[in-house]
């Protein structure tokens, strides 16, 4: 059976009719029923639960991994889940597949609730009534109250409350006109949506299409300030996109008013070789709603960005069938990895965040946490999960995963729960510095949970603004605007340039521009060196932990394999590094002790880039400027150019306390090439020990210590002893647990450490017996008492001595 396609520009409303002449209503749901289109699968199934005695939303959908398409859907009751407190996680469901001939299919049906039904009397079917078009392409559930009251506009016609130009009520040549009109810069709109309908009108008849770009929220009440579309070829995402710059955006006034702000009509690519003259239904016509009016058993329901939450409550990006699954993952997990920790956030009875770390991680947080990345990333795009990753760096200079992460919002509320538990879960570590988005939530949450750690901004957001920025001000701009950020090496010279930039460009004005020179202290690299980093470029944005194989677009089904999957990747890696490490050197270059002392302590990848310093050193001159006592500085410049950037290197004899002002050492941990050039004017054979962090030796993992002095307290030095003795052993159990003999081997290893440690206990009762004796002794011969009188008096009041 194939169901009726309904005419283009109809929209399902619910009311007390069903049009039958228009779509055949009248058989249940099977396994093989075909439809036109997904928009027919929802009605059919809409009217389904009116006879039934149920409601219906829009569940999960999935895309093509070929070209992002949407190619199955699924329509569940609206009691599925246990979101809100009116839902039963009930597990009645219909899902339709977009099959080779273009047809939609069902292909999974399951009939049974878990509640009670209504009585039939008192559902009601669903009637056809023009509009745009279906929100069948919204992701989304949208369910709408019964017989909307229609909003009317100065010449009397009616419009959805959102703005949407209703397509269906206007003549072919109005259409026409509305298709050529040119877009402008101070064109005014009512809504977001009527903006997007103008548009999407203009690209069908130019020949090209549009995509909803990026939008921007106010930092005071998170509402919505601006939004672009783009064109569909914008970016280099997928293969079929060229990074298109065109684009229109358009700004919310003070009025209410959205108004054409900035706007690029260039392509870098062909437009369509016959421009549509008709213009084509639009889908999703609420796509940009803030909040519409949705119609389930409470009524104070509403929706934001298109995720229902109960008003006066926070939103949830986080499915329930999400919850279900991994609950039942971590589970699995903590019975086979018993330092596997996961947490839940619980807001007024509903499931929001969730975090999990397994014991690997949190060892390698004990080891690799002083730098802390958190990847927000997934909010680059639309996304199907807020899916986020913290990672480090280990002493390989690979990402090291700390953690992961289900975001429910972006609230402040949020991301305070959530580095809350990260520091719970990583018995108490304070980072030096994390890596985060610069979003006021973000910030906030970071000054309350790592008051004394440095916040240094993700680049991603601020590399969209550059970019924009550049689009309207050409090449010059970018040029002078690198060459601000990127090469000032004083705070003089940075705000010299910076402001330059601003009037050279006439930019005094502009908002963005006056926030990051407020913030620059979190992004601009001279203000960062100062901080260690380890090693991660200011220029470009760290690699995502994962990859492209799992992020905010990942299925629910293919998460947790793809997750294992992308973890045992990294760790193998990790492995491989160790082995190369423990069995190759790299050749020595030079004939510097310094060379061969960091050959030997050093990991392969760590001394490479010591070695690189070493090498560049020799093509640099150092100056005395300074010398009184055992304090010296030197200045260091590159050979054959007065006009190359001068250093300056601080050396104190009586310590060997060094510093150079390019501050390498601190923001990466390895000495620069000033210093060590400086080493060899003064004959320094050796590195102290304290220019080479545990962190980036062969032995970081090995459970030595040397550093001990830097951990801020005593249980953070227990909690890191307990991971390291735990990690240690698992080695022993796991390669202990492959054979019989094996296992025999592992467990005399096991038991004669333990008899080692008991053996240590004894001798140590027996010197704190000896000291005690030999304090009695001092105290009766200080004080002339018989020794004979003492140890009977101490024999009946232990005391005494204490």
């Amino acid at each position: 059976m194939i169901v009726k396609e309904h005419p283009v520009g109809t929209e399902l409303v619910m009311s007390n009719t069903i049009g039958e002449d228009e779509i055949d209503f009248s058989c249940d749901p099977y396994i093989g029923l075909e439809f036109f289109n997904a928009d027919d699968a929802l009605k059919f199934y809409i009217s389904y639960g009116n006879r039934m005695g149920f409601k219906v939303r829009i569940g999960q959908l999935y895309r093509s991994r070929t070209n992002g398409s949407v190619s199955s859907r699924r329509f569940v009751c609206s009691k599925e889940g246990h979101q809100l407190s009116s839902r039963t996680g009930c597990p009645a469901f219909i899902r339709v597949q977009l099959n080779d001939s273009g047809k939609w299919v069902v292909d999974h049906f399951h009939k049974d609730h878990n509640h009670n039904l209504e009585n039939e009397s008192e559902s009601f079917a669903p009637t056809l009534q023009p509009k745009a078009s279906a929100a069948i392409e919204s992701s989304t559930e949208v369910t709408r109250k019964p017989r909307k009251k229609m909003l009317e506009v100065g010449n009397g016609e009616p419009i959805s409350p959102f703005g949407v130009i209703n397509f269906k009520r206007m003549r072919k040549e109005e259409l026409e006109v509305q298709a050529r009109i040119e877009p402008y810069v101070g064109q005014e709109f009512s809504t977001p949506n009527e903006a997007y309908q103008f548009y999407h009108a203009h690209a069908a008849y130019m020949g090209f299409g549009i995509r909803v770009g990026q939008l921007f929220r106010s930092k005071n009440d998170g509402s919505i300030t601006s939004r672009r579309f783009v064109c569909s070829k914008e970016g280099f995402q997928h293969p079929s996109r060229v990074g298109c710059k065109a684009y229109l955006r358009i700004k919310n006034q003070p009025s209410g008013k959205w108004v054409v702000d900035r706007l690029e009509n260039d392509h870098n690519h062909d437009l369509g070789l016959e421009k549509e003259r008709k213009t084509k239904s639009l889908p999703a016509s609420n796509i940009l709603t803030e909040e519409v009016n949705t119609e389930l058993v409470n009524g104070d329901i509403f929706r934001i960005d298109n995720y229902p939450v109960l008003r006066g409550a926070r939103q949830n990006h986080i499915r329930s069938d999400w919850y279900n699954m991994l609950l039942e993952y971590f589970q699995s997990r903590q019975a086979e990895d018993t330092g596997f920790f996961y947490a839940m956030e619980v807001d007024n009875g509903n499931c929001m965040s969730i975090f999990w770390a397994d014991g690997r991680s949190r060892y390698s947080c004990s080891q690799f946490g002083d730098v802390l990345v958190v990847d927000t990333s997934y909010r680059k795009s639309v996304y199907m999960v807020p899916f986020a990753t913290f990672v480090g760096v280990n002493h390989h200079k690979q990402p090291v995963l700390l953690g992961c992460a289900l975001i429910a919002d972006e609230s402040e509320e949020s991301f305070t729960w959530l580095f809350q538990t990260w520091v719970r879960a990583m018995s108490g570590r304070q980072p030096l510095s994390v890596i985060a988005d610069q979003d006021v939530s973000i910030q906030r949450a970071i000054a309350k949970v790592f008051p004394v750690t440095n916040h240094r901004f993700s680049l991603w957001q601020i590399n969209a603004k550059e970019q924009e920025l550049a689009g309207l001000m050409g090449n010059g701009f970018t040029k002078d605007y690198e060459k601000c950020v990127y090469q000032s090496q004083t705070v003089d010279e940075f705000d010299a340039s910076w402001n330059a930039l601003l009037v050279k460009y006439g930019l005094k004005d502009n908002a963005w521009l006056k926030e990051m020179y407020e913030k620059r202290a979190s992004w601009v690299p001279f203000y960062l060196k100062g901080t260690f980093s380890a090693g991660i470029p200011m220029k470009e944005s760290m690699e995502s932990f994962f990859g492209g194989s799992l992020n905010g677009q990942t299925p629910l089904i293919e998460f947790i394999p793809r997750y294992e999957r992308g973890l045992e990747r990294r760790r193998e890696e990790e492995r491989k590094e160790d082995f190369n490490t423990s069995n190759f050197q790299t050749f020595l270059q030079t004939k510097e002790p310094v060379e061969e002392q960091c050959r030997r302590l050093y990991t392969l990848a760590v001394f490479k880039v010591f070695q690189k310093e070493l090498l560049q050193c020799f093509s640099y001159l150092g100056f005395a400027i300074y010398e009184r006592g055992s304090l010296s500085r030197y200045l260091v410049r590159k050979c054959g150019n007065d006009d190359m950037v001068k250093h300056v290197v601080t050396f104190n004899a009586s310590n060997l306390d060094i510093s150079c002002s390019c501050q390498m050492f601190e923001y990466e941990g390895v000495l620069c090439r000033h210093v060590l050039r400086v080493f060899q004017i003064l004959e320094v054979r050796e590195v102290p020990s304290r220019y080479i962090l545990h962190r980036w030796t062969r032995n970081a993992e090995d459970g030595v210590f040397p550093d001990i002095g830097s951990w801020s307290s005593s249980q953070e030095l227990k909690s890191l002893m307990l991971w390291s003795l735990r990690e240690t052993a698992s080695k022993y159990i796991d390669a202990g647990a492959s054979s019989i003999e094996k296992y025999k081997l592992a467990y005399e290893i096991l038991r004669e450490g333990g008899r080692k440690l008991c053996r240590h206990r004894e001798v140590l009762y027996a010197t704190c017996e000896l000291w005690r004796q030999a304090c009695v002794c001092l105290f009766a011969w200080r004080n002339h008492f018989p020794l004979s009188s003492l140890l009977t008096l101490e024999s009946t009041n232990e005391s005494l001595i204490v």
